[in-house]
């Protein structure tokens, strides 16, 4: 691998890990803007204005954009998170300054006031589609809740009143703080062409312009205790459980992430023979997210509403057994080397080593191959697993239970 990164004069920072023996080529622009940036009036503008990208600029109706797209044969979307709003997409190396043209193009939208009125009809849609799907409406919620007053409890999707009363002039002001050069990254890999893709992204960007666009990284107070949110809606409970974790720029997510892995994995794991292969819950897992500045322990499960108090207890157990006795040198290293192989296997293709390039740069400018993030991982050891497990504060913990439902302990 070749590792290649270059800083444009406007503050646009261009990096790739190339690959000459890959048969394609990656690229995609990572904004460092997401809900966390966002104030509440303008709740879901970023996921808002992604979608705005793909409607058009001034050279390139919306309709040109999807047929140039379909012309070089492009894999390609977007997503917008608490964090990150990322454009990516994927190509036959040929198609290299096509690929890098449209989205470059596509970073500096036209915002037409037309297609805004039409998409906020779209995101409202979207929106209520989501109401209808439980699990991601109670993460949602017990995200909102557990968060309390830090920028992590913003809705990436906003809420139908904040679309609703949401202005053009208001997203184009967000856009032109939050899109600024300085705060993007263009990211390739696999087997692209780096000489020529600095000189296009250079004449592609030369009008964009720097400004201030600053995060805040606040401390977390986290909301603690039991919520229900009782609806008929659904026929099943849905449970989700949240407590402090390891940041993105903290070395013991390696290992936070393994002990997660070898407690809530879907298969084989402490919840999976404590909870599901029983037939006690219909799925239940649990998992660790590091986020800037600040990351979460998340468990979930769904099962009978008759259940919901022994599936909590079982929850809460399983973790506190894990503190108290502690995993094994088995558990660990199973952990250990599933995690390692869905990495490698991701990384097979350089559409999935630009997200692991990107992310690692984006959060601490760090260069990591493929072995250096392998390794890490295979680095763990159980008493380094069991150390994080053991620091795992329950006792700063939000569990939330929502369906037909009265209380929960």
């Amino acid at each position: 691998m070749i590792y290649d990164r270059i800083e444009l004069e406007n503050g646009l920072e261009v990096l790739g890990e190339r690959n000459p023996d890959a048969k394609s080529m990656a690229l995609g622009y990572f904004v460092r803007t997401g809900a966390r940036d966002e104030t509440p009036e303008i709740s879901g503008v970023s996921h808002f204005l992604e979608h705005m990208v793909f409607k058009g600029t001034e050279s390139r109706a919306p309709e040109r954009v999807n047929l140039e797209f379909d012309e070089i044969g492009a894999k390609y979307n977007a997503f917008t998170s608490d964090e990150n709003t990322v454009y990516y997409g994927a190509v036959l190396p040929e198609h290299q300054s096509r690929l890098l043209g449209l989205f470059g193009d596509l970073m500096r939208p036209s915002l037409r006031e037309e297609d805004f009125n039409t998409e906020k009809k779209v995101i409202l849609e979207e929106i209520a589609m989501y109401e209808d799907r439980p699990t991601f409406t109670l993460m949602d919620k017990t995200q909102e809740w557990f968060f309390g007053s830090h920028p992590l409890a913003n809705s990436v999707l906003g809420t139908p009143q904040t679309i609703t009363d949401l202005q053009r002039d208001q997203m184009l002001a967000y856009f032109n703080r939050r899109y600024a050069p300085n705060n993007i990254k263009l990211v390739l890999a696999g087997n692209y062409d780096w000489e020529s893709a600095v000189e296009q992204a250079r004449e592609i960007t030369r009008d964009w312009r720097p400004d201030d666009t600053p995060r805040e990284i606040p401390g977390v107070q986290p909301q603690t205790g039991v919520r229900v949110e009782r609806t008929d809606k659904f026929n099943r409970v849905h449970l989700c459980w949240i407590a402090p974790g390891y940041s993105e720029q903290d070395e013991r997510r390696y290992a936070a992430d393994v002990a997660s892995y070898a407690i809530g994995a879907r298969r084989g794991s402490r919840y999976y023979w404590a909870l599901t292969e029983p037939g006690i819950a219909d799925s239940a897992w649990f998992d660790h997210y590091s986020k800037d500045g600040v990351g979460m322990y998340t468990a979930y499960a769904s099962c009978d509403p008759a259940k919901a108090q022994p599936v909590a207890d079982l929850m809460r157990n399983v973790l506190r057994e894990a503190q108290d006795e502690g995993l094994t040198e088995a558990e660990v290293n199973g952990a250990r080397r599933k995690l390692a192989a869905g990495r490698t296997l991701h990384a097979e293709s350089p559409m999935g080593r630009l997200m692991s390039v990107g992310m690692n740069w984006v959060y601490r400018r760090e260069v990591m191959t493929l072995d250096d993030e392998i390794d890490r991982t295979l680095a763990v050891t159980a008493e380094e697993a069991n150390a994080i497990l053991r620091a795992l504060p329950l006792e700063q913990s939000a569990l939330m239970g929502m369906g037909p439902l009265e209380e929960l302990q």
